[in-house]
């Protein structure tokens, strides 16, 4: 996935057998592909700022050529055949998130809108595609966000500790299970920036040399700076009661605008900004999880974990609360929402719910995403989205992941070879 960081694709090949919470997933592959200097900057330009309707359909078009791409490139390194793979889910790259409403036009409307052509994808692999998740929540009353807590509980949930999923991407976003509890007493809603602050300010500063803080050297070469930071955390959206939404529409340009405005170096900038998004969090924690259950550990996945400055910053904040990675539950800190998407794209097939509704703000569970038949048995044999078997999700989400699933018999699955992956593209800033 790619999200607002706007780094690339995340690929995961997963096989899914059984239903709802008792499903097993198995992950065979996964695999970054880095977006393209000039896509990026496409991107960049048409998300949550005046546009050209030209150049957001020649995207939406681009995307789906660039997501197909990513899945067979997938698939082929992994020495697994796209013909087994059953369906593929997109969720495709958010270019505006509006999770909140407002008035426009006499009508108080929360919108999202992701792009990346389902249909093109479809045609280039042979697939039918379950795209636009976050559509179906929002017209059931929720914020459309956050998804990713269908497979926190599914993946995390523990009978006798209470447990923390926090994940940085571009934004960060937590999800807060108690011990030997149902969904309806999850907790779930983003905490604020995660790296998109950080990314946009090394950006800038660098004029766009480097796209992120590489291992947290810049924050590490400067100093925190307490005024400035306080201010930052006094943001009526931090203390805004779940649930909650973020995006570049809170922490985009305008708001690096005004801290590049400061006369803090770049160093003591980057450190502050690595700073707001560990406390940030901290502070998520201690204000609306820890009034409602006790929590014994946190799991942290994305991008943020490969920057040793910030996840330093956010075992302190928490102290002395375990802070550990999900790596250790047996999910990949760089998969785990290309992992997500690939489930809810199952459980779409089978016209089964996949929202939270405690965590999206939802007034009902609803069946996420749309259809795209392929129309052909094309490669993959039999292309009903409702068989049994798996689904591949393959595309760029808000914190941006793709993940494909995949029907094979179980001896094909333990011969899945897995070459030696080339470094991914992912650092610190993601």
């Amino acid at each position: 996935m790619s999200g607002t960081s706007l780094d690339g694709i995340d690929v995961a090949i997963v096989d899914i057998t059984g239903s709802g919470f008792k499903a097993k997933i198995n992950v065979l592959t996964s695999h970054s592909v880095p977006y393209p200097k000039k896509i990026r900057e496409a991107l960049l330009a048409v998300s949550n700022s005046s546009a050209f309707t030209g150049d957001i359909s020649r995207l939406n078009f681009v995307l789906g050529e660039l997501y197909a791409e990513a899945l067979e490139e997938t698939a082929e390194r992994a020495n697994i055949p796209l013909d087994s793979i059953k369906l593929i889910g997109c969720h495709g790259q958010t270019i505006f998130h509006e999770g909140q409403g407002g008035q426009y036009l006499g009508k108080r409307v929360a919108s999202t809108f992701q792009i990346g052509e389902s249909s093109v994808i479809s045609e280039r692999t042979g697939i039918n595609v379950i795209s636009n998740f976050r559509e179906c929540d929002m017209a059931a009353g929720g914020k459309g966000a956050p998804l990713v807590p269908y497979l926190d509980y599914m993946l995390i949930r523990h009978r006798g500790r209470g447990r923390v999923a926090v994940n940085i991407g571009g934004i960060a976003n937590l999800t807060a299970i108690p011990p030997n509890t149902s969904t309806d007493r999850v907790i779930a809603f983003d905490t604020g920036p995660g790296n998109m602050v950080i990314d946009q300010l090394v950006t800038r500063i660098t004029q766009g040399n480097q796209t992120y803080d590489r291992d947290g050297a810049m924050a590490a070469a400067g100093e925190v700076d307490p005024k400035l930071l306080a201010k930052l955390l006094r943001d009526k959206y931090f203390r805004a009661k779940p649930p909650k939404t973020a995006g570049r529409e809170q922490y985009g340009s305008e708001f690096v605008s005004k801290l590049l405005d400061t006369e803090l170096s770049s160093e003591d900038l980057i450190a502050t900004a690595t700073a707001l998004t560990a406390e940030s969090i901290a502070a998520a924690v201690r204000n609306f999880v820890l009034p409602e259950m006790r929590v014994d550990e946190v799991f942290v996945s994305g991008g943020g974990t490969h920057n040793p400055v910030l996840m330093r910053m956010l075992r302190k904040a928490l102290d002395p609360i375990p802070v550990k990675y999900t790596s250790e539950v047996g999910l990949d800190v760089d998969a785990k929402e290309a992992v997500a998407f690939a489930l809810m794209a199952y459980e779409t097939a089978h016209s089964r719910p996949s929202n939270v509704p405690t965590a999206t703000g939802a007034k009902r569970a609803v069946v996420l995403g749309k259809l795209t038949q392929n129309g052909t048995t094309a490669r993959n044999g039999s292309a009903s989205a409702n068989s049994s078997g798996n689904a591949a999700l393959n595309g760029v989400n808000r914190n941006g992941s793709g993940t494909a699933t995949h029907k094979v018999k179980a001896p094909r699955v333990q011969k899945v070879s897995r070459p030696p992956a080339a470094p991914k593209a992912k650092a610190a800033a993601r």
